[in-house]
């Protein structure tokens, strides 16, 4: 049988970064309401957030409860940078404001980084989570600063043109967003082969080795704090020209952070590339699915109970895991397989979310009487029909799921073991 030809590592990333790049630039084209153009402006700076706070738990294996913190104030000296210039005419235009915000994200991690990366592990969690809520308080208890409840707003159409640029339509910030997402992400990646980014895998996966051979792991973990700052700035300060507004309640808060870690945790923090997914989740759920249910923080927290059991290295960690299937030619053989699971699962989810719907209009719009519309059918919620139906499907779904589910282990696992055979038949390493 002829080898296949493989293509070079080089010739591979160019077509990857191509790619993105491409992507980049062709999805407003293709999406172009004034929706979908809010959409992508909010994945590009997320990604960018995401990808920061991957730079501490995936890469440093530090478990961040405050990289708000640095994103918000990032917003923060991103509002305050763009009253001052356009009040004094100075003329610094607002492509170079996003650097302003890195900046004094990294300036906030130097010295809140020292403190945190003294420790490690659930320690180092602990201190995350008091100095977010330190940093929260102390934006409330300055309303002067911070704008309080109302916020500060801005006027990114501020100054002259640059080159026939105002930045007022929102596809104008698009693409400045987009730019930002590209650079950084391909800083972000190049870090991670640098001696500093190959060190601090080493601090995350044998913090005592490390230190046996010499090096001081609390510096690197500490200059990994910082350099997560400035990008978590930036992405902060691309939230804030988005929405020509910052709110500290909102852009400070813990549910920021816990979404950060949520979404990026979803997304797969094994993999470089798994943030980006994650980002791209955070929107979805907050922006499409949010506007479906009110219930879709339950349904959230459901898909993360999943993930957690059958899945804890995220989207990503799946993906790769039928990139590698596909790569033997197995891939083939779980079609069917897939399809039973894909079913099955639909059945199990529309009884679920049917009873859902069905409890939270009962709690929440009870005023508005005791039918709820569920996928274009009316749900009486006083009969015991459509909590009957639900049920059943609901049980019947998960016993049919349960079924799928264990006939493709059986054929996952057999189909590994036949990887291992011909991989050690070939001399070499799956």
């Amino acid at each position: 049988m002829n080898a296949v030809a493989k293509p070079s590592m080089p010739t591979a990333r160019l077509v990857t970064w191509g790619g993105f790049a491409l992507a980049l630039v062709l999805a407003p084209l293709l999406l172009s309401s004034s929706l979908w153009l809010n959409i992508l402006s909010q994945i590009g700076y997320l990604i960018i957030i995401c990808l920061s706070y991957n730079m501490k738990l995936g890469h440093g294996g530090m478990l961040s409860f405050g990289h708000a913190v640095y994103t918000g104030l990032g917003s923060f000296a991103a509002v305050i940078a763009i009253n001052y210039i356009s009040s004094h005419n100075i003329g610094v235009p607002l492509v170079f404001v996003p650097l302003v915000g890195g900046l004094v994200g990294a300036l906030v991690a130097v010295p809140l980084g020292y403190v945190s990366t003294k420790k490690a592990g659930t320690t180092f969690a602990m201190i995350s989570l008091g100095i977010g809520e330190l940093v929260v308080a102390i934006a409330m208890m300055l309303p002067d600063v911070f704008g309080g409840d109302g916020g500060i707003s801005i006027n990114r159409t501020y100054g002259q043109p640059l080159l026939g640029i105002t930045f007022g339509p929102q596809i104008q910030v698009y693409y400045l967003i987009a730019a930002y997402c590209f650079v950084c992400t391909a800083l972000m990646f190049a870090f991670t082969g640098t001696p500093l980014g190959r060190m601090l895998n080493a601090v995350r996966d044998n913090p005592e080795r490390v230190a046996f051979i010499g090096f001081n792991t609390q510096l690197v973990r500490w200059y990994g704090f910082i350099i997560s700052g400035f990008f978590a700035g930036i992405g902060g300060a691309l939230a804030a020209i988005n929405f020509e507004i910052f709110n500290a309640a909102d852009a400070l808060s813990g549910l920021k952070s816990g979404a950060y870690l949520l979404f990026t945790f979803l997304g797969g923090v094994t993999f470089f590339f798994g943030p980006i997914i994650g980002a791209i989740l955070m929107v979805l759920a907050s922006v499409l699915l949010s506007e479906l249910t009110s219930a879709w923080l339950l349904y959230l927290g459901f898909v993360f109970l999943l993930m957690v059991m059958y899945a804890p290295g995220g989207v990503a960690s799946l993906i790769m895991a039928n990139v590698r299937m596909a790569h033997y030619g197995k891939l083939r053989r779980f079609a069917a397989l897939y399809g039973a699971l894909l079913v099955t699962g639909v059945l199990m989810l529309l009884g679920v979310a049917a009873l859902i719907e069905m409890v939270y209009h009962r709690q929440l719009n009870a005023g508005a009487g005791p039918v709820v519309q569920y996928l274009g059918m009316p749900l009486h919620t006083e009969t015991a029909l459509p909590w009957a139906g639900a049920a059943v499907l609901a049980l019947a779904g998960w016993a049919l799921l349960e079924a799928a589910r264990r006939r493709f282990a059986r054929a996952w696992g057999a189909a590994q073991e036949e990887i291992e055979t011909e991989t050690q038949a070939l001399g070499r390493t799956p």
